[in-house]
């Protein structure tokens, strides 16, 4: 292999700037390689061998990078978990990936601890930065250990949890190949290849810097800005998105590089023109953006503001995807982009069959070399599985050129500022409420967030509807369901369109929301 690779340059040039937290401390790559490599030595101390995981709850920062960078130069695989979530809901995660070792940051040391008590996982094996109540200092486990490569070294992984409809999350899990984790960093980087971002070391190479804009629990987000480093881009985090200082942290930092979502872009756009003036992103080559449709109109904007540098694709966990650059993009307005090189797109009616160029249907994808399972759930796996491809439910049409058109999607997903809420959770802890007979939860057009979370309640008999009843339900799910997933707002409906073998007909409560929209997204 070439000479990419972290650990690589790290070694060849410890100097050079890694990363950037959010209160502006700067790491060189020789500090976060000795950082990672006293992690290795301290969790095999601890026992953990190759295929174990651990999991991170931490904001965006070094913290988590050196947790990724450990478990990916160890065999290990690494889940970082949603920090919106609740003490149950994480300790759900942190029991399911059968993690070894649980690291958690003071800022969430309340929901950690509760989350450690439902996992299960042995005291020794919990590790906190800063003051987190009944864990183990995080320099217990580091402290004194040889910062040099450790042996045996091989490639490790990320294991995402991705909610599935039936309300508990799965890990995405993909086999390790057992190589060089300086090769496999390498061969990850065909994802930004892809864009055509070029690496930014070894050193004589034009420097380049990557915005970490969403937070790191996010698999795009990881695999955007774990790529970039693999490629020696400096990494620059965000805490707290921010509208202008991300113009700031472009212009400051001369940054080359981003992953957004089309939230962001409408924040964006809705500064003052004297702040847009202000700032200088000339720098930015390419502002990639994913995880929900963007209205044309928004990105429209956005190309006439930065120029052509605003690449999209779909893509899914599991692997897969289109592309589309500015230019076809242009030609193409409101597409997705065609398939990668490395994978593949399939249309498909309700029988499986494949659909003619322009006809919506479920849209089917698979990567070459990207074999994946639900952990521990065969049957999902194999469910979404047709011929050697998966879905994820959203409903699309191919042009006759190949040009991938979202149409709709998986009935029940709501994307809500780039997260993905899954209803069936919701309704799932609103319908234990005693006065609550019936409960339909769905999207509604939101022209900030793209979506928000509408609940339509059928109240039990005799109970009266109304503002009371609903900020009764809300108060409920408190400490039991993540803010984000709380619904904006409650309707009361007398009852509940269902068929007579209890499915629901959401589609009747969901589409006068949006009877005066272009597409049912």
């Amino acid at each position: 292999m070439g000479s990419l690779g972290f650990w690589r340059l790290a070694q060849a040039d410890p100097e050079w700037v890694a990363a950037v937290d959010p209160d502006g401390t700067e790491y060189a790559a020789g500090d976060l390689l000795a950082r990672a490599n006293r992690l290795v030595h301290g969790l095999r101390a601890l026992g953990l061998e190759k295929g174990d995981g651990v999991c991170g709850l931490v904001p965006n920062g070094v913290e988590g990078l050196v947790l990724y960078l450990a478990a990916l130069q160890a065999g290990w695989y690494y889940t970082p978990i949603n920090w919106h979530l609740t003490g149950p809901e994480i300790g759900y995660i942190v029991a399911d990936s059968e993690a070894k070792a649980f690291f958690v940051h003071e800022r969430y040391a309340a929901e950690g601890a509760r989350a450690a008590e439902e996992s299960g996982i042995e005291a020794h094996r919990r590790f906190g930065f800063g003051e987190v109540p009944g864990f183990r200092p995080y320099g217990e486990l580091v402290d004194g250990r040889s910062d040099a490569l450790p042996d045996d070294r091989s490639n490790g992984a990320t294991m995402h949890y991705t909610s599935g409809t039936t309300g508990r999350p799965k890990g995405v899990k993909r086999r390790l190949a057992g190589i060089d984790p300086d090769d496999s960093a390498e061969l990850m980087t065909f994802l930004l290849s892809m864009f055509g971002i070029q690496p930014g070391r070894p050193a004589g190479r034009e420097p380049q810097a990557h915005l970490i804009t969403s937070p790191n629990y996010h698999t795009a987000v990881t695999q955007f800005g774990g790529t970039a480093l693999q490629m020696g881009h400096t990494l620059v985090y965000v805490d707290r998105w921010d509208a202008e200082e991300t113009l700031r942290l472009i212009q400051d930092h001369k940054i080359t590089n981003t992953h957004m979502v089309p939230t962001h872009f409408k924040r964006l756009l809705g500064l003052p023109d004297d702040v847009k003036k202000r700032y200088d992103v000339g720098s930015m080559k390419w502002a990639i953006h994913a995880a929900a449709p963007c209205p044309v109109p928004i990105k429209q904007r956005m190309l006439d503001w930065w120029g052509d540098c605003i690449w999209e694709y779909y893509a899914a966990t599991e692997g897969g995807g289109t592309i589309a650059s500015p230019q076809e993009w242009r030609a193409h307005p409101g597409t997705v982009g065609k398939a990668w090189p490395i994978s593949e797109l399939l249309i498909v009616d309700d029988d499986g069959d494949e659909v003619p160029a322009g006809a919506p249907g479920t849209i089917y994808m698979k990567m070459a070399g990207s074999e994946f399972e639900y952990k521990g759930d065969r049957d999902k796996t194999d469910k979404n599985r047709l011929k050697g491809y998966f879905t994820v439910g959203d409903i699309g049409y191919l042009t006759g050129d190949g040009f991938l058109f979202l149409s709709d999607r998986k009935a029940d997903m709501i994307i809500s500022g780039g997260a993905n809420i899954y209803p069936a959770e919701i309704e799932n802890e609103i319908t234990l409420h005693p006065k609550v007979a019936d409960v339909a939860v769905f999207g509604i057009p939101d022209e900030e967030w793209g979506e928000q979370i509408k609940a339509v309640v059928e109240p039990a008999e005799g109970v009266p509807p109304g503002p009371e009843l609903a900020a009764e339900i809300l108060a409920s799910l408190e400490g039991r369901l993540a803010r984000m997933k709380w619904p904006k707002t409650i309707d009361f409906i007398e009852t509940m369109p269902r068929e007579p073998n209890g499915k629901l007909l959401k589609r009747k409560l969901r589409d006068p929301y949006w009877k005066d929209r272009d597409s049912a997204i």
